[in-house]
């Protein structure tokens, strides 16, 4: 192994050097050396673990709304087939209870409903109801906020229908 030699001009000036001068900048060398332990080293540590507790819970939070849909999606899967007229009829029921906030327009097996001023909480409903109701799935969505509500349009496909 070869020693590490210190250049001779380097060594007279730290001898000619103070005591305290040299006590001084070997202080000024601990700070630095300790300094850059915590940046590379301990830092990015200490804020991984104060973050982790947070991290955790809003995996957790997620891990179950996956499951929740991954059950629901379940469910609907073991329903039986629902026709055409069953499919429209249940989409058009669903849609009527949003009363004037909504449009409903069915071409084939698409329907769009044209939404002015609905709340999200309204729209969850309808949603989740012609999800299992009409067996229909969103396939298009277009949404703005207006005045507290939301309005555009909610393209869905309809199950059975010519």
């Amino acid at each position: 192994m070869k020693r590490m030699t210190v250049p001779p001009a380097l060594l007279a000036r730290w001898q000619a050097l103070a005591v305290r001068e040299r006590q001084a900048l070997m202080a000024a060398g601990a700070a630095l050396a300790v300094l850059i332990v915590w940046q590379v080293a301990i830092a990015p540590a200490w804020t991984t673990w104060k973050q982790a507790p947070a991290q955790l819970r809003a995996l957790e939070t997620q891990t179950l709304q996956l499951q929740r849909m991954a059950t629901e999606a379940h469910e609907l899967k073991g329903q039986p087939p629902v026709d055409a007229s069953q499919s429209a009829a249940a989409l058009k029921a669903a849609t009527e209870r949003l009363g004037d906030k909504a449009k409903l327009s069915v071409i084939g097996d698409r329907a769009t409903v044209t939404l002015t001023g609905a709340t999200a909480d309204q729209l969850r409903a309808w949603l989740q109801e012609v999800r299992q109701g009409a067996r229909g799935r969103p396939v298009e969505v277009q949404l703005r906020r207006v005045d507290g509500g939301l309005s555009g349009t909610v393209v869905v496909s309809l199950p059975g229908a010519a």
